[in-house]
């Protein structure tokens, strides 16, 4: 793991909302379709204040359709999603920071400039915005590269100024669509034991979806493992040890291997 992530892990300076007591998520019979498209079916699921829910599932079942709901930017046809006790969209969307699986930086703009527009777009003046999310660069190990274009970073750097951008936004709840899924397997690796330093760091309640199993154990507290379309959950697991501090170590514990085993064999039944 590069050697900046690592004095990230390790940082205890945190961001104020480390001491904020967090927003909890909870889906209750949920229902979603496009159309005549049944996608989710009598969902039921809660993550508690600083909690990380994982949710992995075949391609098509409805994952990122759910983080949307999470998120406010769809509303459901039956059921409800509360963030907290907030339930209508708009509340919901000021509660959750939404990444989506591209990093979505801007060409034009420096790392420094990508990473600070959450603050320019809620009207913190640019010098301002600039200094707050400067003072995370070091952590995320992105000192020095302020001023580079997005073009001059590798994806690893990419993505760490993607979650830079996210988590200045304020927002208590975290919704990550395969932040990772464009990495090679290297640099995917050590950016989930850099996720696992930085949410040990400064926790938020989480929903990541991954379609990596290996990935949602050692990240998340707990893994839903989602049928085929509609999406209805086949099995929740306890991750074994999440966020460890040794991710090759935790990855090939026997217990974890069991407990990965177990979530492989929830996905096909769901598939089947």
């Amino acid at each position: 793991m590069p050697a900046k992530a690592k004095e990230f892990a390790t940082e205890s300076s945190v961001p104020a909302s480390n001491e904020a007591p967090g927003v909890g998520v909870s889906i209750r019979g949920l229902q979603h379709s496009y159309g005549e498209l049944l996608t989710i079916e009598q969902l039921d699921v809660g993550v508690p204040a600083h909690g990380v829910l994982g949710l992995v599932g075949p391609s098509g079942c409805g994952k990122s359709t759910l983080l949307e709901l999470i998120a406010g930017l769809q509303e459901p046809e039956l059921g409800e999603v509360a963030l907290g006790e907030k339930l209508d969209p708009a509340a919901r969307l000021a509660r959750c920071a939404f990444m989506p699986q591209s990093d979505l930086l801007l060409p034009w703009l420096s790392a420094i400039d990508n990473a600070a527009l959450a603050l320019r777009n809620r009207g913190v003046r640019r010098g301002a915005a600039r200094r707050e999310a400067g003072e995370l660069f070091e952590r995320f190990g992105l000192a020095g590269f302020e001023r580079s274009s997005p073009a001059e970073l590798s994806g690893g750097m990419r993505q760490r100024v993607a979650f830079l951008r996210t988590l200045v936004a304020g927002k208590p709840v975290l919704a990550l669509d395969e932040p990772f899924a464009s990495l090679d397997a290297i640099t995917r690796a050590e950016m989930q034991q850099w996720l696992a330093g930085a949410l040990d760091a400064d926790p938020r309640t989480v929903v990541l979806v991954t379609h990596d199993v290996e990935e949602a154990l050692y990240l998340c507290d707990r893994v839903a493992v989602l049928s085929a379309r509609p999406a209805r959950i086949v099995e929740e697991l306890s991750a074994p040890a999440p966020r460890a501090t040794d991710r090759d170590e935790a990855v090939t514990d026997p217990e974890f291997v069991v407990v990965r085993e177990r979530a492989l064999h929830a996905l096909r039944e769901g598939t089947a």
